[in-house]
């Protein structure tokens, strides 16, 4: 793809070039492509259209995810995570084997893909976080539980330089994809000195719906902060924090 080089920065269509920004700068594109009205009716492009359909349902899952968990991706995520989020969500609608091409859902693929998912890729869960950790799921009552042993933090978590303090979040979300709605619940530590001091075991909980019929995302995080004259900061404005998809529960 060519980039534009040069002082002045173009954004727009010109001379039928089309100038725009991306994560990797400014760059250039000869505007093309088929009418709408052909994409639309043409038999040719019947794979087209329901490619189109089931990106189109995977973007909105990942808007609705990123919605939900949007208080905890504010301190914790990339510049790229809308894009990683969408290609997984593209890759479960694939998976769906109850309905036909072109009418795919991500409600009916498989979302345990998404187990594992870093929100932030500077900052890994498995990379920071050395110590046991064990979750549970009770559908019934519509609860979460996640329990951390005690640790020492400057042992069982790996901080960046210039952390003094940091704080374990989670959060429990119950998705509608169908009806794109949602309902979360979170909750955390306090702040905590990042040193060589054990820290007692450590037990927090969210509730959702009590029996819901709907898919249950479970996360958990570590953000980062240095404290200045008595104050605490977000260490390199939440750079390093780590925020990942640690279970999904379906029904």
């Amino acid at each position: 793809m060519p980039q534009q080089k040069g002082i002045i920065k173009l954004k727009g269509t010109m001379g039928g070039i089309t100038f725009y920004k991306t994560a990797d700068g400014y760059l250039a594109r000869e505007k093309g492509g088929i009418e709408k009205s052909r994409m639309e009716s043409d038999p040719a492009f019947q794979r087209t259209r329901e490619n189109g359909f089931e990106f189109g349902r995977a973007g909105k899952g990942s808007k609705l995810l990123r919605m939900a968990l949007r208080t905890l991706m504010r301190d914790a995520k990339d510049r790229r995570v809308t894009s990683r989020l969408l290609k997984i969500l593209v890759s479960i609608v694939k998976t769906d084997t109850t309905n036909a091409r072109g009418q795919r859902t991500v409600q009916d693929g498989e979302l345990a893909l998404l187990k594992g998912f870093d929100f932030n890729i500077k900052g890994k869960l498995n990379t920071t976080l050395f110590v046991p950790y064990s979750t549970n799921i009770d559908r019934a009552a519509g609860s979460m539980q996640v329990q951390l042993p005690a640790l020492t933090p400057s042992i069982g978590i790996e901080a960046p330089e210039g952390t003094t303090h940091f704080k374990l979040i989670i959060g429990l979300t119950e998705l509608d994809f169908e009806n794109e709605t949602f309902i979360f619940d979170g909750n955390e530590t306090g702040i905590l000195p990042w040193n060589a001091e054990e820290i007692p075991a450590t037990d927090l909980s969210a509730s959702v719906t009590a029996n819901s019929t709907l898919p249950l995302f479970q996360v958990m995080g570590i953000s980062f902060y240095q404290e200045v004259n008595g104050q605490m900061y977000p260490l390199k404005n939440g750079a390093f924090n780590a925020l990942n998809v640690i279970g999904i529960d379906t029904p």
